[in-house]
């Protein structure tokens, strides 16, 4: 295939993937990333682009995008008042620590592996989406100390292994030691920026091998980093008109449904079923 007929239809594919992340960030409050990632993984697979870093670029790109849209998320929460600033500057040297630690271990794998990984957390995620209670606590403050400095790495950490920003983890533990949920969304954004600016400026060096798409640097892709940025510029506010129209709960539920199925492909294909 020619490669301008290929860009073509990268851009489209890119296109309708940006559209979707962008309606169901407005319309659940779900990170973009916990979609694009599987939506980059099948969409390159699909152009030809399946070597053994592939995942490593979806993870990449994936979190290139969570820079632009965590950055807009916390000003405009900041301006609501809603973020908690004690919370994000004591958790975030653990953060950066555990995001950086997570861009030297993704380097590292190949596809196979990071799939079976990003299988393995979205089906805990899901399944935390689908039946976890507002009302579970493990306490009644955010934790200090050691209990601080074991957890805020992992948030970091794992949230790399994803492609994802703080919203997965962050939101979750936040609530768990009884933090109210719009503060715990406006911070764990603030979440997002700590974990995503160091991952890729590792990942901007990681050297990929042959059969990356055009226009990548490092292990991020500069076409579906533009369209998904456009895209959800465009698409979520529409979500957002969706969610005061509509009831989101049952949604959510049956959006955690789709990413329990889409975790267990993942963990599928990676076991080679």
């Amino acid at each position: 295939m020619p490669e301008t007929a290929l860009l073509l239809q990268m851009a489209l594919m890119l296109m309708a993937i940006g559209a979707f992340a962008g309606v169901l960030a407005g319309l659940l409050g779900v990170g973009g990333g916990i979609v694009l990632v599987p939506a980059f993984f099948y969409a390159f697979q699909t152009l030809g682009y399946d070597g053994p870093q592939l995942m490593q670029m979806c993870l990449a790109t994936s979190l290139a995008t969570i820079i632009v849209t965590s950055l807009r998320s916390v000003h405009s929460h900041n301006k609501k008042g809603a973020v908690d600033w004690q919370i994000l500057r004591s958790w975030a040297p653990g953060i950066v620590i555990g995001a950086i630690i997570g861009m030297l271990l993704v380097a590292q794998l190949r596809s196979g592996t990071l799939q079976a990984i990003f299988g393995g957390l979205a089906l805990i995620v899901g399944l935390y989406m689908g039946f976890g209670r507002a009302e579970w606590r493990l306490g009644q403050a955010m934790p200090t100390g050691v209990l601080r400095a074991v957890l805020s790495p992992g948030v970091g950490f794992l949230s790399v292994l994803m492609g994802i920003g703080g919203g997965s983890f962050g939101v979750p533990l936040m609530s768990l030691f009884n933090t109210p949920i719009h503060r715990a969304v406006a911070t764990a954004a603030g979440f997002g920026v700590l974990i995503a600016v160091p991952s890729v400026i590792g990942f901007l060096f990681v050297d990929m091998q042959a059969g990356k798409p055009p226009l990548t640097i490092g292990a991020v892709n500069l076409v579906a980093f533009g369209i998904i940025i456009a895209m959800t510029l465009i698409t979520a506010p529409l979500g957002v008109k969706l969610a005061h129209a509509m009831d989101p709960k049952p949604l959510k539920r049956v959006f955690a449904v789709f990413l329990v199925l889409v975790a267990v492909n993942m963990l599928r294909k990676a076991l080679g079923w």
